[in-house]
């Protein structure tokens, strides 16, 4: 059986304030992470693609690059927090501004965004063919959990490159680090545990407001529900956040269609069944056309409520 690698956090002292790490890409969790990175010590340069972001972080003490080019030439470490699939691509791989063609051989590179597993692969392969170390590292949990250096990390790549990042997680908001196995296998159970969390919210979602035709008010429903053992705590949460009105977005809409977008597309490439998938993104779907994007993930039950 394989042995299953997983540290706690428990940061070690001996390399900080020595190494320098860059941070590209400062939405809700990017931002989080280099402010973090800032406070146990690190010396951090971010870039973003609108300039806007980076001022909280630059009266911080982070230096500010206007490319990710730029930002990276003095890195030992660079992670990269963006959108999609595409936006990665060009951070790292533009020919005029693309990170990768200006990082040190000594440098690891680390991609948490949520991407397609292909993608990953293929942007592993451009790194191995520049003898520069990648890990696929994205997160389990969002603002709060970053805040409160509560993710979960899901790593795919080398063990020995993983151990040289393990302090920079730590102190990036992780409090968990999880060795998925090769390159690829981070993003896989990534998206398997979005769209594990997605199908919840949508069928709890459904559910009420089922609940509410056949007569019962919306915190009768919830509350029977949340009673019960089928329902999750995920769902239970859910369900507390729809009676209370609040959609104020943790997991944007937008980016949970995005997800379940990757989920099939990343089922296809192995020949995968995904009926549940594709049902659900369906719904996901429906809310952005409605214009619920924004909203947090529990906003579709907006359709049905």
């Amino acid at each position: 059986m394989q042995q299953i690698y997983c540290i706690h956090r428990q940061i070690k002292l001996s390399n900080m304030n020595k190494q320098k790490v860059t941070v590209l890409g400062l939405g809700a969790m990017g931002s989080r992470m280099g402010v973090n990175l800032l406070k146990a010590g690190y010396s951090v340069t971010v870039w973003n693609r609108s300039p806007k972001p980076t001022e909280a972080l630059a009266a911080k003490g982070a230096v500010v690059a206007t490319t990710p080019k730029l930002a990276v030439k003095e890195a030992d470490v660079v992670i990269s927090m963006v959108t999609d699939s595409d936006a990665s691509r060009a951070v790292w791989l533009d020919s005029e501004t693309g990170a990768l063609s200006a990082m040190r051989q000594s440098a690891i590179a680390i991609e948490s965004s949520t991407l397609t597993v292909s993608w990953v692969k293929e942007l592993a392969t451009e790194f191995k063919h520049s003898g520069i170390a990648f890990l696929d590292a994205p997160v389990v949990g969002t603002r709060p959990q970053a805040d409160s250096g509560n993710l979960i990390y899901l790593i795919g790549g080398e063990i020995e490159t993983l151990k040289q990042a393990e302090n920079i997680f730590l102190s990036a908001g992780g409090g968990k680090i999880n060795h998925a196995g090769e390159i690829g296998k981070g993003m896989a159970m990534k998206l398997a545990v979005n769209a594990m969390f997605g199908i919840q919210v949508a069928a709890i979602s459904e559910i009420i407001g089922m609940l509410i035709k056949n007569g019962f008010g919306l915190e009768k429903a919830v509350q029977y529900l949340a009673e019960l053992p089928v329902t999750s705590p995920a769902a239970k949460n859910a369900a507390n956040l729809i009676l209370k009105g609040n959609h104020a977005a943790m997991f944007p809409i937008d980016l949970v269609e995005k997800d379940f977008r990757y989920v099939m597309q990343t089922a296809k490439d192995v020949e995968a069944a995904s009926p549940i998938s594709e049902a659900i993104h369906r719904v996901y779907l429906d809310a952005v056309d409605k214009g619920y994007g924004g909203d947090n993930i529990t906003g579709v039950a907006k359709l049905f409520v």
